[in-house]
Parts: C-alpha cells; structure tokens; sequence
C-alpha cells in the first residue's frame, strides 16, 4: 500500500527558511505519479499549498508563489518543498497527498501523510 511520511517542519521566525520532505513507500516502479502539498492551521480548512506533477510542472498557490518550490528526489520517492521567506500566515500543518488512478500502480485512491508541523513567529 502507499504511504507517506512528512518530515522537515519546525519553529522558526518571519524570514526564515524550511525544507520540508515527503517519503513515499509502496510506489509501483514503473508508474508516475502525482503529489500535491496541503496545510491546515487550528480552525481553519484545509488548504491547496502546490501541486508536483509527474511530468515536472509545478502549481502553486497564490499565497505562496515565488516563496515555496517543488522538488523530487532523484529515487522518484522523496519530495521536497522549499519554503522560503515564511511567514506568520504560513503556520500550519503541512501535509503531503499523492493519488493513484491506475489499478495496476496500486489500489486506487488518494493517500495522505500524517503531516508536519510549521511555526513561524514574527
């Protein structure tokens, strides 16, 4: 089965830079496959950060374009954001999200990490 594990997050000040990562286990070799960045603050919805494509397009959303990048790791099973000039608005906890269509790269579905926590104080 996929799964994901989020790791990178902390306290840091406005300013400050992060790296956040996303190890993904149970990939299907030969598939590509999609991910996705979500974060929620306490009392908030959930919210669309980015999206990293299998083919290498990246979108993000508008509160964190120009700040935040995508990246995967050369073994295809680990993704980073870079996060740069955080912000207090940027608290929350950041979840990775990939999602399968094709039967034969897994069962199908949307898959979700249990999250990493960002903390930015001004």
């Amino acid at each position: 089965q996929v799964q994901l594990l989020e790791s990178g997050g902390g306290s840091v000040q406005a300013g400050d830079s992060l790296k956040l990562s996303c190890e993904a286990s149970g990939l299907t070799f030969y598939c590509t496959y999609d991910f996705s960045w979500y974060r929620q603050a306490p009392g908030k919805e959930r919210e669309f950060v980015s999206s990293l494509y299998g083919g290498g397009r990246s979108n993000y959303a508008d509160s964190v374009k120009g700040r935040f990048t995508n990246a995967r790791g050369r073994d295809k099973n680990s993704l980073y954001l870079q996060m740069d000039s955080l912000k207090p608005e940027d608290t929350a906890r950041y979840y990775c999200k990939t999602q399968v269509t094709v039967g034969i790269c897994g069962p199908k579905g949307d898959y979700w990490g249990q999250g990493t926590q960002v903390t930015v104080s001004s």
